[in-house]
């Protein structure tokens, strides 16, 4: 299904439901800017575009210096460029339709083997299940038969993994409710669930390295994002999403940006993160094109957004890739939201 302007727009009843949970349209908070629906479908059509075209070409970028997205040759140890998992899930968020020629090459090219980490097997379950491909029965490039990939992560050990990776491999795990834990694995998503939690420091963020100096919105942003997804029922897990989102309320910056300000400036992508964990919850959604103070310019989805050049492309980002998928996979995630249903979701 091509993203026409009839998908993007809003339906009427939707409208007055998002105004209804969204403070920002209230007149008291007429300083901070939002990104209205004109805005939102221009901005998002053109990136969108980008990103499909990504696919299309089978190009990190569509301009200067490119790389092939999926190739054993250019990227021989996975079999594909950095941030092609936010790509494809973003895409099917959107509703677009991969072709058989799409899904054979990235079958031919994905790497899974004895070397493989827990991450190159995470990315591989989402893109995979992204595309229509079966993580539990594909068979790797290289291999002689098909392996269940999601066993194959199970098998992992999680005892040293950063927060990050905990965070993509719950969001992997739970993607689907026909992946099944296999009988020999080494976690279950609950435990991961406590571990990552137990990861969260004292200022109520999680940090790459987990320290509390290291906090940051980007981690943190993933962390909730899982849990969220996990739809656990643990009280310790429903409190740390609670204290991540005020983290995130702590720390978004006046132009209503995530992330670090290098030089007055933020980037496109921790924005991107912050507005996919805001969308894991329908209580915090409404913070995605709203405020959490009236100090703010913008609201997160208006501030991100503003990265977006005409042509789709995301402006400062040292990877289209990733820029450009990160965004697209956080729109996808809003607008599933405000449907009440999760972009991380797929039958």
């Amino acid at each position: 299904m091509k993203l026409t302007s009839k998908l993007l727009m809003i339906s009427a009843s939707t409208l007055l439901g998002f105004g209804s949970i969204a403070p920002a349209f209230t007149a008291n908070a007429a300083s901070v800017e939002t990104a209205s629906r004109a805005y939102q479908n221009s901005k998002i059509k053109a990136n969108y575009r980008y990103a499909k075209n990504l696919m299309i070409k089978n190009k990190t970028g569509l301009s200067g210096k490119t790389t092939a997205l999926f190739s054993k040759k250019a990227n021989p140890t996975i079999g594909a460029a950095s941030g092609y998992a936010d790509l494809l899930v973003g895409l099917k968020g959107w509703g677009y339709k991969f072709t058989t020629t799409q899904k054979k090459r990235i079958a031919a090219n994905l790497v899974i083997n004895s070397k493989s980490t827990a991450a190159d097997y995470a990315n591989a379950i989402q893109g995979l299940k992204a595309v229509g491909l079966n993580p539990t029965k594909f068979k790797p490039a290289g291999a002689k038969k098909a392996v269940n990939l999601v066993s194959g992560l199970y098998r992992q050990s999680m005892s040293k993994q950063t927060p990050n990776v905990k965070s993509q491999v719950l969001l992997a795990l739970t993607m689907s409710s026909t992946f099944k834990r296999p009988s020999n694995a080494k976690f279950s998503k609950t435990s991961l669930a406590k571990s990552l939690v137990k990861d969260q420091q004292s200022n109520n963020g999680w940090a790459y390295n987990n320290t509390a100096a290291s906090v940051d919105s980007d981690t943190t942003s993933m962390a909730i994002a899982a849990l969220a997804h996990s739809k656990s029922s643990l009280s310790a897990v429903k409190t740390a999403l609670v204290k991540g989102q005020s983290y995130l309320k702590s720390n978004i910056t006046a132009s209503g940006a995530h992330g670090y300000v290098f030089n007055g400036k933020t980037v496109a992508n921790s924005t991107a993160e912050a507005i996919i964990a805001l969308s894991s919850k329908q209580a915090t959604v409404k913070y995605a094109n709203g405020y959490f103070t009236t100090k703010q310019a913008a609201s997160p989805l208006r501030a991100m957004l503003g990265y977006v050049n005409k042509t789709g492309s995301i402006k400062g980002a040292t990877s289209q890739l990733i820029g450009v998928g990160q965004v697209n996979l956080a729109t996808a995630a809003y607008r599933q939201a405000l449907k009440g249903h999760s972009v991380y979701t797929v039958k």
